[in-house]
């Protein structure tokens, strides 16, 4: 499965302490993140993760792009609860865009547990049909070839 993982200053460290604890479910997909969040997961986890732009810089609209061509299965954002946070609109964005394509999305670390061990279950294995870079539909199309 394809998952991206975004954390706001705040919950950077966070994060990188939900990714140890969850290391051995999470070695087992595909896993993006904006860079400086990114780096982070992978010094502590040595799990590979394919670092986009940061942020503030991009880096979510990248992820929002990949949700709405439906090429991401899970979003793990853990977002700044500070009604001050600047960056509202493109958090709403990004929740707008899992909504319309049905993609899972966890906001804090409660629903991300509760989405990553559904995951290890198989819970959310109707994604890789929905999803057109899933694994299981690069093999059908190799199969039609």
């Amino acid at each position: 499965m394809e998952i991206a993982i975004i954390a706001d200053d705040a919950k950077k460290e966070l994060m990188t302490q939900f990714c140890i604890a969850y290391c051995g479910i999470l070695s087992k997909h595909n896993i993006c993140s904006t860079s400086i969040t990114g780096k982070y997961i992978e010094d502590a986890t040595g799990l590979e993760i394919e670092k986009l732009l940061p942020g503030t810089h991009g880096g979510v609209q990248q992820i929002c792009s990949r949700v709405s061509y439906n090429e991401l299965d899970l979003v793990l954002y853990f977002r700044n609860s500070d009604p001050t946070f600047s960056y509202f609109e493109e958090e709403m964005n990004l929740l707008r865009m899992c909504d319309s394509q049905n993609v899972p999305v966890a906001t804090n670390i409660a629903t991300a547990e509760v989405l990553v061990c559904a995951l290890d279950r198989g819970d959310l294995d109707w994604r890789e049909i929905v999803n057109p870079a899933s694994e299981f539909n690069r093999k059908k199309r190799t199969k039609v070839i």
